[in-house]
């Protein structure tokens, strides 16, 4: 964390990179060395893609073409070489511009291409790259990471992209321990690593530092992720049994929150907590305190509290969901999440929605 966190703050003051000591921290498995990783040349990499296009038996004919790619000014190295790879090969072109497609639907296997061993290193290595970093974009995270674990930093021509794109899908898909040890690598590694990549790594840093499952708000937080998640796939079209087991754990998780909340209520306890049990003399906490005003901070405040909710009445809601009215479930669904913050608010709204499925479903 010290590296990152040293990191962030040059970059505020100063938008420059400060190396410290935050490889130490990423585990023995790791070898590389700080600043191991660069770009090579634009000229070293057109002469390996002209190589590359030779011995496909496609220069000649694609001379001009390859020569108008090349010559644009306005596009990033992997993009001339995928470009490359796309003139000389059919089967890249086909895979590129699949990936690329805003409304073809999203690949569920890694093309075959990426895994033949007969086919050169640097044409694999690279085209996966330029692939995986479109999925990313796409939000197709699986897919990518998949594609990312073919390869290594070290055998593609952009290894801050590299890097930060498998961050991105690792990060996207909830998995700390790996994304942190990209962005490690990203940061640690890649001193020439463009600005707003170690920008947006530090920053998935710090996100993941925050994911603990202590508070309950935190608890919230993570039902939030895995909703997010599991939206994700939805729009990905991916309705199958992983969506609905990941759908299914979303609900057995508020569930267990409910729980919770209920049995922190009404047992014992030395506060003024709403629904709080006496104490076994029959008498309130001696430090409770009769409110001369509604509580702000529950259901029917003013949405200027943390937005508690009263759990007495989700209790009351759930057990009476399946016999009331749609307008009666709606006015009361407002009236219990309208003081929570937005995001907490659509998860008991997701929470309810999933239980009025079950309930048309018996």
């Amino acid at each position: 964390m010290r590296r990152i966190t040293g990191w962030l703050c040059a970059a505020i003051a100063a938008a420059a990179f400060c190396p410290s000591a935050y490889s130490a921290e990423r585990g023995k498995k790791d070898v590389y060395t700080f600043g191991s990783l660069s770009s090579p040349t634009e000229i070293a990499v057109r002469v390996q893609a002209a190589n590359w296009l030779k011995e496909a038996g496609k220069y000649d004919a694609c001379r001009a073409e390859f020569e108008a790619v090349w010559s644009q000014k306005d596009r990033t190295l992997l993009d001339k070489l995928s470009a490359t790879f796309a003139l000389g090969d059919a089967e890249a072109a086909e895979v590129l511009a699949r990936a690329r497609a805003a409304d073809a639907s999203a690949p569920t296997a890694l093309p075959e291409v990426l895994a033949d061993a007969k086919r050169p290193a640097f044409f694999r290595a690279n085209l996966a790259l330029a692939y995986a970093k479109t999925l990313t974009t796409r939000k197709v995270y699986e897919e990518a990471l998949e594609t990312f674990k073919l390869f290594k930093a070290e055998q593609v021509v952009d290894p801050s992209s590299f890097l930060f794109h498998k961050a991105v899908a690792e990060y996207g898909l909830m998995l700390k321990k790996d994304a942190g040890e990209t962005i490690a690598r990203l940061l640690d590694d890649v001193p020439a690593a463009p600005e707003r990549y170690k920008t947006v790594a530090a920053l998935m840093h710090f996100d993941m530092v925050a994911w603990q499952d202590r508070t309950v708000l935190d608890k919230l937080a993570g039902i939030g992720r895995k909703m997010d998640n599991v939206q994700r796939r939805l729009e990905l079209e991916r309705i199958g049994k992983k969506t609905q087991k990941q759908q299914k754990d979303v609900v057995a998780r508020l569930d267990e929150l409910i729980k919770e909340l209920e049995n922190q209520q009404d047992g014992d306890c030395d506060c003024n907590c709403p629904g709080g049990k006496q104490n076994g003399n029959g008498s309130k906490p001696s430090n409770s305190k009769q409110a001369s005003s509604p509580q702000r901070d529950s259901v029917g405040g003013q949405a200027q509290g943390p937005g508690q909710v009263d759990m007495k009445k989700v209790e009351e809601l759930v057990k009476n969901w399946g016999s009331l009215p749609a307008k009666d479930r709606e006015a009361n669904m407002r009236a219990l999440v309208k003081d929570m913050p937005p995001r907490y608010r659509e998860i008991i709204q997701e929470y309810y929605r999933r239980i009025s499925i079950q309930e048309a479903g018996r």
